[in-house]
């Protein structure tokens, strides 16, 4: 029922838009207005703070339909995730209280900042400052590739506290859009998912009241990793519904376009990229809802499920986009047919939240 409903909602109010959303690289106000419209946006936020309390699976399925249709859309549901679930894991009663009810109730979008200009895989090596005065924090640095930034009201930043302890001297905070000393840098200009916001993030003595810390002081980064292990299931999930959307585009073409005197899908040529897509897909899709499944039970082995699943599902976002070009011959490279969007969007699944060869690394280290 949620699949269908998801589904019936992205079909006619994300999709028609779409294209228009790529093209012109805005935001997609029309997906945010229909996925608030019907309490979409940020399931995953518990039922005692306002939210739906939907369980990882249900979160994963919302994202993988609006990604079947436009994957910058997709990131509203996943970046919402992302940014509140260090609250949700290691806030104090008072910081989720104040945090997730605006967030249930589509006042205000939440983002992520870990990344900087020189720390990318190694985020440990960040050097964004906070610094203790009085009742108060003061931040200063930059964050870099921040999906929604400008666009979301409330920022989860990790910070060092103690420049000596390396990863044990980080600590995440709440940071408002409206907090004096934040601005902006200018959009990236992406390959793909081109309606999602990304950009810097400047902290120019950010001066913000101390329990707006997340956790206790040091805390900071292995809660930001302890989110990635349930929030890599996320990306899993866009990837999977770009998957879908290109295969499902491709097998109605196939069926339609008519060479030597009868459709392409009747060559069985095309039946094998057809079959090998569908399975490869299917694939991802069991080992997508497996880590949602642990993820939502807390199982010992979910940081290998959770990579696992985004590294898996995205390297089939890739091959099954590419594979869709390919069965629409010229016209698949053409913007006048979506195969080609879903092919540059797929791309990023393979980058953020951890490039695919740190997932690997990831893996190696916490084999079941």
């Amino acid at each position: 029922m949620l699949r269908d409903a998801v589904r019936s909602l992205a079909e006619a109010k994300i999709a028609p838009h779409a294209a228009a959303v790529d093209e012109e690289a805005r935001f997609p106000r029309e997906a945010l207005e229909a996925l608030v419209a019907n309490d979409l946006h940020a399931v995953h936020v518990p039922e005692e703070y306002g939210g739906s309390g939907a369980d990882a699976l249900a979160t994963v399925i919302v994202i993988e339909e609006v990604a079947r249709v436009c994957a910058s859309s997709s990131l509203i549901p996943a970046v919402n995730k992302l940014g509140s679930l260090p609250v949700i894991l290691s806030g104090s009663e008072e910081l989720k209280k104040k945090y997730m009810a605006p967030l249930a109730k589509g006042d205000g979008m939440f983002s992520y900042c870990l990344s900087e200009p020189d720390a990318g895989s190694d985020a440990a090596g960040m050097k964004t400052k906070a610094v203790r005065d009085g009742d108060f924090w003061v931040l200063n640095g930059v964050k870099r590739w921040i999906t929604n930034a400008g666009e979301s009201e409330f920022y989860t930043v990790m910070a060092v506290t103690d420049p000596s302890k390396r990863s044990k001297g980080i600590s995440a905070f709440v940071v408002e859009k409206s907090d004096e000393g934040v601005s902006f840098g200018a959009p990236e200009k992406k390959l793909g998912i081109k309606g999602s916001p990304t950009r810097e993030v400047y902290l120019d003595n950010v001066r913000i009241p101390a329990d707006r810390m997340i956790g206790e002081e040091g805390t900071g980064f292995a809660t930001a990793m302890k989110t990635l292990d349930h929030t890599r299931i996320t990306i899993a999930a866009q990837a999977l519904g770009i998957a879908q959307g290109a295969l499902d585009y491709a097998k109605g073409y196939v069926q339609e376009r008519k060479q030597f005197g009868k459709p392409i899908a009747d060559f069985q040529g095309i039946q094998f990229m057809l079959a090998d897509m569908a399975m490869k897909i299917s694939a991802a899709r069991a080992l997508t809802y497996q880590a949602a499944a642990a993820s939502e039970r807390g199982d010992a082995d979910l940081t290998y499920q959770g990579a696992a699943a985004k590294c898996f599902a995205s390297d089939v976002a890739m091959e099954v986009t590419t594979d869709a070009v390919q069965l629409l011959g010229g016209y698949g490279y053409t913007r006048d047919y979506p195969v080609e969007r879903m092919m540059r969007d797929a791309k990023i699944t393979q980058l953020y939240e951890g490039t695919n060869q740190i997932q690997r690394i990831v893996m190696a280290r916490n084999l079941p």
